[in-house]
């Protein structure tokens, strides 16, 4: 998969699926796979094992990869669903841009 236009710390929404409508922050990006970790959006409940690092056990809710054609950034403007584009600034930066409105996405 190529690079993806989503990145670690934007806001998303999730379009389809049993969280569709929920809003929360990339935390983790897997671009090889094409999937997204979301803040509170397709949680499972894992049975944990105590180890060393972990020393209590029992049944903790983990966050699980999301396909990241499921998700959408939220524009900075009107907190709205959008695609992403991209503009590039005379020195030759590139920069994300919201294609709805066209205002940055930092």
């Amino acid at each position: 998969m190529a690079g993806l236009k989503i990145k670690k710390g934007d806001r998303v929404i999730v379009l389809s699926g049993k969280d569709k409508g929920k809003e929360g922050e990339v935390s983790r990006v897997y671009p090889e796979k094409g999937l997204v970790i979301v803040d509170g959006v397709n949680v499972a409940k894992r049975h944990q094992k105590p180890t060393q690092h972990t020393m209590q056990g029992g049944i903790i809710d983990k966050d699980m990869p999301i396909q990241v054609s499921n998700v959408a950034i939220v524009s900075p403007e009107d907190g709205r669903a959008t695609r992403v584009g991209y503009r590039f600034e005379p020195d030759g930066t590139k920069v994300r841009i919201c294609k709805r409105t066209g205002a940055d996405i930092p």
